[in-house]
């Protein structure tokens, strides 16, 4: 599975292709790495998807399939909420800066932008992709 995949391309995946060991790794990893793997799954569901890859090289069974693919949905959904709650709180805080300049400068309307979530959801973004280019 591709890094940014979504959700609902993952069920896609799912029914189309069996999973394998190594995209289960990739989930679990980037779930763990973005801190929601406990916070998503039960212990059950951990279990499930621990024996998974060590047990199975291709899930071939419908059950198994359906199961795991449902734990994955939801990891990833929380993955891509996650970012965006960061990318909203890293905006906010860029975009409060930027409109108190714009206001000092004469921009009457700058006050506005710290209340468009859009807009602090793009600057949220660019700074979080500005930062990673850096490292």
């Amino acid at each position: 599975m591709n890094k940014g995949a979504s959700a609902g391309r993952v069920r896609g995946e799912v029914t189309q292709r069996s999973l394998t060991r190594q995209d289960l790794m990739r989930v679990k990893t980037r779930a763990l790495r973005g801190r929601v793997w406990f916070m998503v799954t039960s212990r059950l569901e951990r279990g499930i998807v621990d024996l998974t890859i060590r047990c199975v090289e291709r899930i071939r069974s419908l059950v198994l399939a359906r199961t795991v693919s449902e734990i994955i949905v939801r990891i990833l959904a929380a993955l891509e909420n996650s970012f965006v709650k960061r990318a909203e709180k890293i905006g906010a805080e860029i975009v409060e800066r930027i409109s108190g300049i714009a206001v000092e400068w004469g921009n009457s309307t700058a006050s506005n932008w710290k209340h468009d979530l859009s807009f602090a959801r793009f600057v949220g973004v660019n700074a979080i992709n500005a930062q990673v280019r850096r490292n």
